[in-house]
């Protein structure tokens, strides 16, 4: 059997708001009514414990985004991301990359609580819907990108989230899903879908009669 996630639903509630937030800002900055539209990214760590095969998610921390300042990152975007992935990467406004003393610090932090970083969770915007029309042609949903799988093979996390905003009729909706990371020298592998279960209440105590 594989390993499935359990969530507790109310450690999305503050993800999802910022989400929609960025989601909303993009929606209100296209066509035309601002001079560029802004990219919505929302990113964070999962942090928790590994019980045989359970991830057990307790915690998730938003995270400082140096995709744009970090001379490092802008370097590997250049020298590899941009020629394995396409030139879209060369805007930096597109992806995010986690600071690494911050993610140093939160996991010290969790650590002192006894969790461990057992992955992250990032944003999917329906781009090929809302985007600039000479920016559709990837279409994009709560499946990992080719970008998602290099970054998901290199951390080598255990759960790898994605929350997929999508504009239906008057409505925005969501979509979950959790991928597993694949062997970082095993290109043949890719990341599978894990299941996600929903912490609904504790087990009551059992009791005597």
């Amino acid at each position: 059997m594989g390993v499935s996630v359990l969530i507790d639903p109310r450690l999305f509630d503050e993800y999802l708001d910022d989400a929609l937030k960025e989601y909303v800002t993009s929606l209100e900055t296209a066509g035309g009514r601002a001079r560029t539209q802004h990219k919505p990214r929302s990113w964070g760590l999962l942090f928790g414990r590994v019980e045989d095969d359970l991830v057990r998610i307790e915690s998730l921390r938003f995270a400082l985004n140096v995709r744009e300042t970090d001379e490092r990152v802008l370097e590997e975007f250049r020298e590899v991301i941009v020629p394995c992935f396409g030139a879209g990467y060369t805007d930096k406004g597109r992806g995010f990359w986690c600071d690494s003393a911050e993610q140093l610090r939160l996991t010290r932090e969790a650590q002192a609580q006894g969790l461990e970083l057992v992955g992250s969770l990032h944003m999917h915007p329906d781009w090929q819907s809302i985007g600039p029309a000479n920016e559709r042609r990837q279409h994009v949903s709560e499946h990992p990108t080719e970008m998602d799988e290099y970054v998901y093979r290199n951390t080598g996390w255990p759960v790898n989230m994605i929350c997929y905003l999508e504009s239906r009729g008057e409505d925005i909706t969501y979509t979950v899903a959790a991928w597993s990371a694949p062997p970082f020298d095993d290109p043949d592998r890719h990341p599978e879908p894990i299941p996600i279960r929903t912490k609904l209440a504790a087990t009551p105590a059992a009791r005597s009669w």
